[in-house]
């Protein structure tokens, strides 16, 4: 059995058919030299044994006939059958010769041709007998024919039909035994080929038995693996034997199995990781799906506030406009102010120095006064001298000192108010100069006012253009933002479907054992 396990299937297969077909040769030479020797058997039994025995009968038979031809040519009276009745008998004889002739070439036994021997001289006494009865008959002696028929003729007839009927008894006894030969070597041929053929059975059955076995064991084995592994049983241990097919095909069990079980544990342990990662992601999904939500619904307040905001900034922008405008009128203005300022500051120079040349006048005047009253003092005094001829002198020079003395005091006066006004002029002229550069600073101010306004204005446009695309933008996020909820809540369905796919693939790798 071993051995046959070495061999591959082709050889093994070959050396049991070969063995098949050997012993089948032998059977068919065996058979066809038997039947050989039947063939030459019953080829001697038909082409000779037959023949002659067929032969002899014929000849017993036309020897019969001959002798009913005899009675009926010595009793006839017609000579018409007379002729035809000669006639059969001539023909009977040339057959008769002619089977003679084929029986001298076919009887071989001594005891058959000394009865044809015998036969051929009860045949000429007899024909001779006939042929004198037949002459008598012609001459017209019927009475003496007949009675050589009686007497001569037909005793001759019956010793050469008992020869004849004793050659065709042995012949026939020749013919039965070649037949019985026959039988008997047919007999021999069919045990020989039965038990050639049992015997050839016997092996191809012992043949076929080891063949099978050589194979159906370990191809039962292999169906015996291939079922625990369709079962699921990675476990099963596989020994392989020997260097045919059915070893190989073990051995590629035992590594499908090795590797199987390598897929499966890995293919187990991804599942594993599989359905963990999908309900994570199921359940992350789920958390993306409602804050997605969140974020939508924020979005669209987010929209609706950037539209809001939208409408503030384009009124802040129409505002900025205005006040761009309303900056650029107050620069104006302020400008036109700084102007009159300026004037108003010239002016109040002009006026300081009018007050101060009034207030040099005031003074030379009250100079003059004190002079005047100095002078009508001493005019008093020198009309106070001249008595009464002074005396006018000294009414005048008393106006005159009064009008020296109110003067002085007009002077005074209006010198305390030359200088109160000169004070509050320069005081005017320091507000005035100073609200010049405040005019300035406001002109100035107002221009930078304005310059931002108008940068303001700028940037609320570009605001406004930007919160537009902001809210453009929004949307779209809005919308974005709708579609990726539905892919999140798509995502989410594919994740629990995923997640049941990996339990699905869970339970259907669990149905397989692996070795521990």
């Amino acid at each position: 059995m071993k051995y046959l396990q070495n061999l591959r299937l082709a050889p093994r297969m070959g050396l049991g058919f070969g063995s098949v077909l050997l012993l089948l040769v032998a059977i068919v030479t065996l058979a066809s030299l038997a039947l050989e020797s039947v063939r030459h058997a019953t080829t001697a039994l038909v082409q000779e044994d037959w023949v002659k025995a067929e032969s002899v009968a014929r000849l017993e038979a036309l020897t019969r006939a001959n002798a009913r031809r005899t009675m009926e040519l010595v009793i006839s009276q017609d000579p018409a059958r007379l002729a035809a009745v000669r006639e059969r008998i001539a023909a009977t004889r040339k057959e008769i010769d002619t089977i003679f002739g084929t029986l001298d070439g076919m009887v071989h036994r001594p005891e058959a041709r000394d009865l044809l021997a015998s036969i051929k001289e009860a045949r000429g006494v007899f024909v001779a007998s006939f042929s004198q009865a037949d002459a008598e008959v012609a001459a017209g002696q019927r009475d003496a024919a007949l009675r050589r028929v009686e007497d001569e003729t037909l005793p001759r007839l019956d010793a050469l039909q008992e020869r004849t009927a004793a050659l065709s008894k042995l012949q026939k006894k020749l013919a039965n035994d070649s037949g019985d030969a026959v039988v008997a070597e047919i007999r021999h041929a069919e045990t020989l080929m039965l038990g050639i053929g049992a015997a050839a059975l016997a092996l191809g059955i012992t043949l076929a038995w080891l063949l099978a076995r050589s194979v159906t064991m370990p191809v039962g084995q292999a169906v015996s693996v291939a079922r625990r592994v369709a079962e699921g049983d990675l476990s099963v241990r596989i020994e392989a034997e020997g260097r045919d097919e059915v070893a190989e095909l073990m051995r590629s069990l035992r590594d499908m199995n090795e590797r199987l079980a390598s897929v499966v544990g890995a293919v187990r342990g991804n599942a594993e990781s599989v359905a963990t990662a999908s309900a994570q992601i199921a359940q992350g999904n789920a958390d993306l799906s409602q804050r997605t939500e969140e974020q939508a619904s924020a979005l669209q307040q987010t929209a609706a506030s950037m539209e809001q905001l939208g409408s503030t900034v384009s009124l802040n922008a129409d505002n900025a406009r205005q006040a761009n405008q309303l900056a650029l009128g107050a620069s104006q203005v302020a400008q036109q102010g700084g102007e009159v300022v300026g004037q108003v500051v010239r002016t109040m120079e002009g006026i300081h120095d009018s007050s101060r040349r009034i207030a040099e006048i005031i003074g030379t005047i009250d100079g003059i006064a004190f002079q005047t009253n100095i002078l009508a003092l001493n005019a008093a005094v020198e009309a106070a001298r001249a008595g009464e001829q002074g005396r006018g002198f000294a009414v005048v020079a008393g106006e005159v000192r009064s009008l020296a003395q109110r003067s002085a005091e007009a002077a005074k006066e209006i010198k305390s108010l030359i200088t109160a006004s000169v004070e509050q002029v320069e005081q005017g002229n320091a507000l005035a100069t100073q609200a010049g550069s405040t005019m300035g600073n406001i002109v100035s101010s107002i221009r930078r006012v304005s310059d931002i306004v108008a940068e303001i204005s700028a940037a609320s446009t570009e605001q406004s253009s930007g919160v537009g695309q902001i809210g453009e933008a929004v949307a779209q996020m809005d919308q974005v933002t709708q579609q990726n909820a539905a892919l999140v809540e798509e995502s989410a369905a594919a994740a629990e479907s995923l997640k049941h796919q990996a339990h699905q693939l869970v339970n259907a790798v669990a149905v397989f054992k692996l070795a521990a």
